[in-house]
């Protein structure tokens, strides 16, 4: 590993940790400059391809559903940090899976359920697109039902 400081070839591993998706954290010291840093190495597990509606394929794309979730969170309190674990546990989902290619309604379905949990007026604005809510009685009927869940559940 070269040091990002004094980008010396050799450093050396001091400490290290393990996370619980699979990840190392090495702790590592420059044996020319002493710096210390850290270093973060995760396994390179492949995404599958989204089949759309149309039967076209897709390349899982992190950036364009953290997008999208970034829309329907839009002017909410909705931290970037939930919106970033909510993408990174949908991809790890999919890498677990191990497919070639999955319905691109997996992927809605596992946003939506986040959403639900974690913002309700993110979930109605996702939900207004990925459920195809395409006029008002259609919204009022989600409404009335995310509504009557949580009444229900008190």
């Amino acid at each position: 590993m070269k040091c990002p400081y004094c980008h010396h070839e050799k450093t050396r591993v001091i400490d290290t940790s393990h996370d619980g998706r699979g990840g190392i954290r090495r702790r590592r010291v420059c044996v020319a400059c002493d710096e210390r840093f850290s270093t973060y190495e995760r396994p390179i597990l492949a995404t599958p391809l989204l089949v759309k509606r149309d039967n076209t394929r897709e390349e899982f794309s992190a950036s364009k559903l953290a997008e999208g979730i970034r829309l329907a969170c839009a002017k909410r309190s909705v931290a970037a940090a939930d919106i970033e674990r909510i993408v990174g546990e949908i991809e790890a989902e999919l890498q677990m899976m191990g497919k070639a290619e999955v319905s691109s309604r997996i992927v809605g379905d596992k946003v939506i359920k986040r959403l639900k949990d974690l913002d309700q007026v993110a979930y109605i604005r996702y939900a207004t697109v990925y459920l195809r809510l395409d006029d008002l009685d259609a919204i009022r009927n989600e409404i009335e039902r995310l509504v009557s869940e949580r009444q229900n559940s008190r």
